[in-house]
């Protein structure tokens, strides 16, 4: 039985690890800002919104320059001109509202790569890369000077007859960026297919800093166990 218990322990603790160090992979806003050398053009589409929301530049990003909790909030992203063939991990930029990926001999570009950009609401692309979601993500898309541009992201739950039927009982359709929703439990509710009802709130974490939390309290609860069986 001991053996079997050290096992699991072993188990679960490779698992957290592995958890941690894939959040810790991810790329965080500073460096989203130096995937490319060089800094934000003059006149450029990023640029512009820059200055019309009095943002301030650094590097490849425009930070909102307000009185918010997070100082290094990016609103803005210019990779144009970059020589990108592919983008994999934005994620660092998840709060931005304009991205120009102009320029770049990029072949494809997933719809996870935007997972989460709730506040994405201005896209330019290679002429022949279609915006993320199509049609039914966007308010409007057009080519204009060998650019894509994907304008006014809409929200995938508010569509009248779709997503509805998708998202499982006691749960609520969320947007979760352009060309994806998520299905998020009720209150009270949680669980596998929110089929569990509880009246206490249930605390979703995810990052770095979650992550290394999880690893810190396994690693006191083994050391305690080992403590406490010894005496």
């Amino acid at each position: 039985m001991k053996a079997l218990l050290s096992r699991c322990e072993a188990v679960a603790l490779v698992f957290i690890l592995t958890l941690y160090f894939n959040a810790s992979y991810q790329l965080t806003g500073l460096e989203v800002c130096s995937l490319c050398g060089g800094t934000v053009q003059n006149n450029t589409y990023v640029d512009n919104f820059c200055s019309s929301s009095a943002g301030r530049l650094d590097k490849r990003c425009c930070l909102a320059n307000d009185n918010s909790s997070d100082p290094e909030r990016i609103i803005g992203l210019d990779l144009s001109n970059c020589s990108l063939t592919q983008v994999e991990d934005l994620s660092g930029a998840s709060t931005v509202v304009v991205i120009d990926l102009s320029l770049n001999p990029i072949t494809n570009i997933s719809n996870e790569v935007f997972q989460g950009f709730l506040d994405l609401n201005f896209l330019i692309l290679p002429e022949d890369i279609a915006c993320p979601g199509g049609n039914a993500s966007w308010q409007q898309i057009e080519v204009k000077q060998g650019n894509q541009l994907c304008k006014d992201q809409k929200n995938m739950c508010n569509q009248t007859g779709q997503m509805s039927m998708n998202c499982p009982e006691n749960s609520l359709c969320g947007p979760y960026g352009p060309g994806s929703f998520e299905c998020r439990c009720a209150e009270n509710y949680h669980g596998y297919k929110c089929l569990r009802q509880a009246e206490f709130p249930v605390l979703k974490v995810f990052g770095p800093l979650a992550a290394s939390t999880v690893v810190i309290s396994f690693l006191l609860w083994i050391t305690q166990r080992r403590k406490a069986k010894s005496l």
